[in-house]
């Protein structure tokens, strides 16, 4: 991390602490080393820079829609932790090798399934592209749901903090390889996202409110 990094993370962290309370459920969970999808459910703004600093001190890369770039605030936040800019609608040959660059350097890498945010903390319907990147590359997934930064602006306003929960599950392999048909990815993408589902407040649950579909039938977790 070289120093205007260094500096932007401490001024983050302290404006941080002054406005949001939070509380991690299994932070023990995070590998120590190694490559890792790191999957979450997308709400607004305030997790990255959460996110971010929940995986400290792990190099951190984050899959980022190329849009930020034309938001000065998230250009400078994107370029300092490492994002990867990816066209939604054609992704570039550039982006995968920024990808196995991350893999190669056993960062970890987040991603957000649902590819926008929701901004009610309600989660949306995922994307293939978890599915695809840990078949593809066999690497381990470790999912992460929150809530709470939802209601961000309306405590700001109102000088609250806001609290913020976060909880992570165990890190696991998807059974298979990147062969596999679109139909059992499909599966393998109801099944992440049903688990981040669980993990949430069932008002929250949205498009994956039927939990009881949770199976280890392409699941296998990685020993402790």
């Amino acid at each position: 991390m070289n120093p205007i990094e260094k500096f932007i993370t401490f001024v983050i962290r302290l404006i941080l602490k002054i406005l949001c309370k939070v509380e991690i459920d299994k932070p023990e969970s995070i590998p120590r080393e190694g490559p890792l999808l790191f999957v979450f459910n997308h709400i607004n703004f305030l997790e990255v820079p959460l996110i971010y600093l929940l995986l400290q001190p792990r190099n951190v890369v984050a899959m980022v829609k190329k849009e930020n770039w034309d938001n000065w605030f998230y250009r400078i936040l994107s370029n300092a932790w490492g994002g990867i800019p990816v066209d939604r609608e054609k992704p570039k040959v550039s982006t995968f090798r920024e990808i196995e660059k991350a893999i190669k350097d056993k960062s970890i890498i987040c991603i957000a399934p649902e590819g926008t945010r929701s901004e009610t903390g309600v989660l949306g319907k995922g994307h293939l592209g978890t599915v695809f990147l840990a078949l593809h590359y066999q690497i381990p997934i470790l999912l992460m749901a929150h809530y709470g930064s939802e209601k961000f602006w309306y405590n700001f306003k109102r000088f609250k903090r806001t609290p913020v929960t976060f909880k992570i599950g165990t890190p696991f392999m998807l059974k298979g390889n990147s062969k596999i048909g679109k139909n059992i990815q499909q599966e393998m993408n109801e099944q992440i996202m049903t688990r981040i589902a669980s993990m949430l407040p069932e008002p929250y649950r949205g498009a994956y409110k039927n939990i009881d579909i949770i199976s280890e039938k392409y699941i296998k977790y990685l020993p402790e």
